[in-house]
Formats: structure tokens, sequence, C-alpha cells
């Protein structure tokens, strides 16, 4: 699954190609994407090079290949029910071997502590806990420990139910300026949006709320035992 900007981006850079036969230069895909610096740009195309949509071609001056397009638009996002998180907990060892359809797709890491950029494309499957249904669910693996007195330890792997909407105390999965996402737990502080750490050493980061969205709301946990 690509961010917003990655899927904007893309899909202008594709455009200009089939339109003129050049990719677009920096201040176009800059202006054209409305971001303040080109920097935002340079680590857009280096996520959808890591993921495989993009190509830079060495040797030549504005030279991007669109190596994919993306399947389809990103579903509406759906209501959910509110309240407190309670974990649910499976080990993955113990888990039955369900039929594909009841397993739910891991999408790539999510940072607990300082944010890494995340919400990528299908890499594995998942088999949730019994009482999780609803084929709408994504996983991420955890990485870092900023969520470990709520419980989340790194490397667990989450499960999510897509949405944009949270109350304070969800635990979520927040896009920042819609390139870096994380786990933390939301609250509303007046006009602002302030994510939080379960562990002392991680600062409360406020933010406007033109700067973050919610991707999903956790669920459940699924932790691998050695």
């Amino acid at each position: 699954m690509l961010t917003v900007k990655q899927r904007e981006l893309l899909l202008f850079v594709h455009k200009r190609i089939q339109e003129t036969g050049v990719s677009p230069s920096f201040d176009e895909m800059k202006e054209a994407l409305d971001l303040a610096s080109k920097s935002g740009i340079h680590r857009l195309i280096t996520a959808l090079e890591e993921r495989g949509f993009l190509r830079r071609l060495p040797n030549r001056a504005r030279a991007l290949e669109v190596v994919k397009l993306p399947d389809a638009a990103l579903p509406e996002s759906r209501q959910r029910p509110t309240g407190p998180f309670r974990p649910s907990i499976v080990s993955s060892e113990s888990a039955p071997a369900p039929a594909h359809d009841t397993t739910v797709p891991l999408l790539g890491r999510i940072a607990a502590g300082v944010p890494i950029e995340a919400i990528q494309h299908e890499v594995d499957r998942v088999v949730p806990p019994s009482d999780i249904v609803g084929r709408d669910h994504f996983a991420l693996e955890v990485k870092g420990d900023s969520m470990i007195e709520a419980g989340i330890l790194d490397g667990d792997i989450i499960i999510c139910n897509p949405g944009e909407t949270a109350v304070s105390g969800d635990i979520v999965v927040a896009l920042i300026d819609e390139e870096e996402a994380t786990l933390k737990r939301f609250r509303r502080r007046g006009g602002s949006i302030a994510l939080e750490a379960a562990n002392p050493k991680y600062e409360t980061r406020i933010f406007g709320p033109d700067r973050v969205r919610v991707q999903g709301k956790l669920v459940a946990l699924v932790r691998k035992y050695d």
C-alpha cells in the first residue's frame, strides 16, 4: 500500500511521461504535490524506488521510469466502533493454519519510537486472533520500544482496523505529513493532536490537525515466542 503522497507523485510522473516523453523536474513535482521543499520529493522517490514502482535511470538528468502502477485506488475509510484497547495476544506458533481468506495482509513495519516510513505493499499474510473478523484488517510489524507500557513490544505484529477516525485514548497508526507513520496513543488537545508514547523516555509530540491522518486503530497483537 502506498501513502497518498507516494501515489499522487507516481501518477503525476506517469502522466507527464505519457504526455511529453520526459519525466518532470523536482521543481515541477514539488509544485504539483504542493510540498515546501524538494527534499520531500526526494524521500517520496526513494520510497517508490524501494517498493519497485519507480526506477532512476543512470547518467541522465530528469530520468525516472515508472515500473508499475498501483492496482487500484485505496478503499474508502469505514467507521469503526471505538473504545478502550484491550490487547488480544496469540502466539504465532500455536495459531491454527486457516484458509487464506481468514488471514490479514502484513504491510511492512510501523515505528514505536522515532517515526519511520511505513504503510507499504503486502509482504506477507498473518493469522489474526480467532475473535478478529472482517477482511479489512491489516497488520504491521512493530519496530521500537515506545509503546512497551501498553504491552506492545519490539517485533510484535499489530492487527489494525482501517479508518481515519479516532477518539482520545485510542492507539492508532498515524501518518505524519503523508510521509511517516508511527504507532502512538491518540489525544486531542484543543485544536491540536498529541501522539503519546507509552514509555517515559519518549516525549509526546504535538501536531496541527492537518499534519496527522489516522490510518487505523489497533485491535489485537500477534506475538512470536522463541
